[in-house]
């Protein structure tokens, strides 16, 4: 793989993809390419995934500059996403996500597509804020959030805009459980290593398949007409 803020480390038979572009860690195309790479990658190396961000900060979500630039920007950037989330949440090998930090929209959506969630303890928030923006959450978020969040949280979550703490986001099922901030990549990494050996590659591969891939196959059929739905409005209106 080239230079970028994606980096990837086999850990035994756990492969490490870290984001860390130094700053909020935004979910760009190329941060999205590269992450797919390395997915890629770990599919012929690896036994697990761990999926982490920098110390404080997983993702704010998808980078800013691109969505606020024209529509179609926005709605290219929302699909390379949503192409993302849906190879996590299809994927062959168990993901766990060190959830290192703030996740912010496509950065809680994400949170949705793994296996296993360790967050960070601290002063960190979680959640789906699009509405509070401006931006429509998309659909293919609301999906992805049903079978995770509790319905006790699910319209705070996803309509309300509420941000949680980690463990707020605990309890309304963004994450799995918290762990002091400086265990939280070394957790994770436990955890993945944990499935990788007590699971068998190819059971867990057909039953993932069995679990999600109607669900993936729905978002796919309507990603296009769920895109084209998408506008970013001045939160004041």
């Amino acid at each position: 793989m080239t230079e970028t803020a994606v980096s990837y480390e086999l850990q035994g038979r756990v492969a490490v993809v870290t984001i860390d572009d130094g700053k909020a860690n935004a979910i760009s195309h190329q941060v999205a390419s590269d992450v797919h790479d390395a997915l890629q990658r770990a599919r012929d190396e690896a036994g697990a995934v761990v999926l982490a961000g920098r110390p404080g900060r997983f993702s704010a979500g998808f980078d800013l500059g691109t969505m606020t630039s024209s529509t179609e920007a926005a709605r290219n950037l929302l699909a390379a996403g949503a192409e993302l989330g849906l190879e996590i949440f299809g994927y062959p090998k168990p993901v766990v996500i060190a959830c290192t930090g703030h996740a912010l929209a496509m950065g809680a959506i994400l949170l949705f597509c793994s296996d296993l969630r360790i967050g960070a303890e601290g002063s960190f928030k979680i959640g789906l804020n699009e509405v509070a923006i401006g931006m429509p959450v998309p659909r293919f978020a609301v999906d992805l959030g049903r079978d995770r969040l509790t319905p006790a949280a699910f319209t705070r979550a996803i309509n309300h805009a509420t941000v949680f703490d980690p463990d707020g986001a605990t309890t309304a099922g963004f994450l799995d459980r918290v762990v002091p901030a400086d265990d939280v990549v070394a957790a994770a990494v436990a955890d993945a290593a944990e499935l990788a050996e007590r699971l068998h590659p190819g059971g867990f591969a057909t039953t993932r398949a069995n679990c999600r891939g109607e669900l993936i196959a729905k978002i796919r059929h309507e990603l296009a007409a769920d895109v084209a739905t998408f506008t970013v409005d001045s939160p004041t209106t």
